[in-house]
């Protein structure tokens, strides 16, 4: 059974760091483009971040550029989303997605995403 997990979040203070993982069990991350989005209590599921198959593209939501970055492991079938210059607002359940099928390039829309992680809570308060 095709499976994604989240890993890595917790409190943290505002300016802190995190870094998420993305763990795949039942298929190799290698063919397929990934996304992280998140969605805080009374929110719209917001895309954070995508990263294409072969790891050469990447987006980001603009609340989060140049703060945030995205990588594969493809050694470990793990994505890495790693976070810096937390602010409060980046609190919210951070979620990891996979299209149905392979594909090359990435979206940060969530209607392009069939499976899920169960989410990761990041917390950013003093």
């Amino acid at each position: 059974q095709s499976q994604l997990v989240e890993s890595g979040g917790g409190l943290v203070q505002p300016g802190g760091s995190l870094r998420l993982s993305c763990a795949a069990s039942g298929f190799t991350l290698d063919s397929y483009p990934i996304g992280w989005f998140r969605q805080a209590p009374g929110k719209e599921r917001e895309g954070v971040s995508c990263i294409s198959s072969n790891g050469g593209h990447t987006k980001y939501a603009y609340s989060v550029k140049g703060r945030f970055t995205i990588s594969r492991d493809k050694a470990n079938n793990t994505i890495f989303l790693q976070m810096n210059s937390l602010k409060p607002e980046d609190t919210s359940i951070y979620y990891c997605a996979a299209p149905p099928g392979p594909r090359a390039y990435c979206s940060i829309l969530s209607m392009s995403y069939d499976y899920w992680g169960q989410g990761t809570q990041v917390t950013v308060s003093s």
